[in-house]
């Protein structure tokens, strides 16, 4: 019982805020498209997130929990068209973002998981932060 008390208080200690943090895309888990190609940003407030997607500008809610658990919900996105390997990264991105239960933080970089803890999205803190 002390064991799993422990290990669920740990959860508040070790999970550190993404609230006012901003992030640059680094890498994904698909193979099919370079993200460095395009630009890729991610920004989080107290419970919603924004960012600039390969064409377009996007948002939506989020809740980071307990023990890196993180609900993504509500995505947007603006409509604006662009060259079909953007929008075709673009459409990947926002896959990807909808299928996040999980993220890891560590100093300078965001990982952003599945509910397996594979390895969605990888971000590096934004000099703006």
């Amino acid at each position: 019982m002390l064991i799993s008390l422990l290990t669920f208080f740990s959860g508040f200690l070790t999970s550190r805020s993404v609230a006012g943090t901003s992030w640059e895309l680094a890498a994904w888990s698909v193979s099919a498209h370079n993200p460095q190609d395009y630009t890729f940003t991610l920004r989080f407030e107290r419970d919603t997130f924004s960012g600039q997607s390969a064409v377009n500008i996007y948002g939506g809610r989020y809740a980071a929990l307990p023990g890196g658990r993180m609900l993504v919900d509500s995505v947007y996105s603006t409509e604006m068209a662009g060259p079909p390997e953007a929008m075709a990264a673009e459409t990947v991105y926002f896959e990807l973002l909808r299928g996040v239960k999980r993220y890891s933080l560590a100093e300078d970089t965001l990982t952003l998981l599945d509910a397996n803890g594979n390895e969605l999205l990888i971000f590096t803190r934004s000099p703006q932060t």
